[in-house]
């Protein structure tokens, strides 16, 4: 499976993309960094600068075709700046389209009440979002993780870093399950 993790160039909360990924490599599938610009991905932990990471895709008028489910890490920055851009929302939409699954933590899911996404579906996210997913249709609880099965996409959402471990469980076994083309080659995908 190819997992996409889309970032914008700066604000991604460092934890939150290399947490995932390194659960995305320890089940032999491969991450992908996607971002709306070439380069390197600025990372931080909070407001801290952190490690920079290779962009290994850019965003230009991509859908989900190239990919079998996505990521979206969080930082306040990071989703801010993805749902301005309109490549990177209908990026993620692309997904919901076609009923790929999806993982978001912390800020992310303000891409996804940008993408229009959230409305019938239940999330949990930082608690500052919860009024935009309300508005936005959703229903926002406040839980370590959770697993919406709302068709057509499987979404699996956390609140903060600290729920990580359960965050990665989940979305690794939601994933999982809707590999189609059974258990994943093991192999040694770069890191982030």
């Amino acid at each position: 499976m190819r997992i996409a993790f889309l970032t914008a160039p700066s604000g991604v909360e460092e934890i939150e993309l290399t947490a995932p990924w390194k659960a995305v490599g320890e089940n032999g599938w491969i991450a992908q960094l996607v971002s709306t610009a070439p380069g390197r991905v600025q990372a931080f932990r909070h407001f801290d600068k952190a490690g920079t990471y290779a962009v290994d895709h850019l965003l230009a008028g991509d859908t989900s075709d190239t990919f079998d489910a996505l990521v979206l890490p969080g930082g306040v920055a990071n989703p801010d700046a993805l749902r301005m851009n309109e490549r990177a929302v209908g990026f993620v939409r692309s997904f919901f389209d076609v009923g790929k699954p999806v993982a978001a933590i912390c800020h992310a899911p303000w891409t996804l009440v940008e993408a229009d996404v959230v409305r019938g579906r239940t999330l949990t996210s930082w608690p500052s979002l919860a009024t935009d997913i309300r508005n936005a249709g959703g229903t926002w609880v406040d839980e370590e993780v959770h697993v919406c099965h709302a068709a057509p996409a499987t979404l699996v959402t956390s609140r903060r870093p600290a729920d990580l471990a359960a965050f990665c469980a989940a979305f690794v076994r939601e994933f999982a399950a809707g590999d189609s083309q059974g258990p994943p080659p093991r192999s040694t995908p770069g890191s982030p």
